[in-house]
């Protein structure tokens, strides 16, 4: 009956205006039209109320979520999945990639559940990046994208770097302008820490890297680095 609760409580926050500016980051997802922050509130009052389940009929909830198809629901089930971080095994990875392959169909669910629960997971099983890497020659843009952004969280807490810049080749070519900024941008999280390297990295391959991405990776590189970095 949680899941009802919530559906009815998430249909009394509908905003319309929302609703359409919601459509740009939520391709190929039903929408309520609730705003996020509002989404997040029923989410973790929500989650007050299950916390105590076992983690898998948590799982198992955020998978109904997620079959729903609406936007709002999958951040529910996203932010829940983060939640659980405490409790992570191991094998959470094939339920993880699971929901990247078939639930994330947009830039927006993709960031969300990268930068959060499965970057977090990465963060703790490090050695699962060796799986990561095989998402750069998927099929779908997102799992592609994803296979860049889902470092972020740990390149922040000063890991996976060596990672980072081996993504970054993998993706190097690739025509997709959503891959593009999802490398560019871990470049210029990397760069927050390790600006030199970045700006070595983008000057050795400035010559057939996407313009997209060397404008994102060298964003917060000094003025100095980006005009060189831009030049012709």
């Amino acid at each position: 009956m949680i899941l009802e609760e919530i559906r009815e409580e998430l249909k009394q926050h509908i905003n319309h205006r929302n609703r359409d500016a919601a459509k740009k980051y939520s391709i190929g997802s039903t929408i309520y039209g609730v705003k996020t922050p509002i989404t997040r509130k029923i989410s973790a009052a929500y989650f007050n109320r299950i916390k105590k389940k076992p983690k898998e009929e948590i799982f198992e909830l955020c998978e109904s979520l997620l079959e729903s198809g609406y936007s709002e629901e999958r951040t529910i089930a996203f932010d829940w999945a983060f939640r659980l971080k405490r409790q992570y095994t191991r094998a959470d990875f094939s339920i993880f990639e699971s929901w990247l392959k078939t639930c994330v169909t947009g830039w927006g669910s993709c960031d969300d559940f990268c930068t959060h629960a499965f970057g977090e997971f990465l963060y703790q099983f490090s050695d699962a990046v060796t799986q990561v890497t095989s998402w750069t020659t998927s099929d779908n843009r997102w799992v592609r994208r994803a296979s860049a952004v889902v470092l972020i969280y740990s390149i922040r807490r000063d890991a996976h770097i060596e990672d980072g810049f081996t993504i970054a080749d993998m993706l190097l070519l690739d025509e997709d302008v959503m891959v593009q900024k999802g490398y560019g941008w871990m470049l210029k999280e990397i760069s927050n820490v390790y600006p030199q390297r970045v700006f070595e990295y983008v000057m050795a391959h400035k010559d057939v890297m996407p313009r997209t991405s060397l404008r994102y990776a060298i964003e917060k590189l000094s003025p100095d680095m980006r005009k060189k970095a831009m030049a012709k």
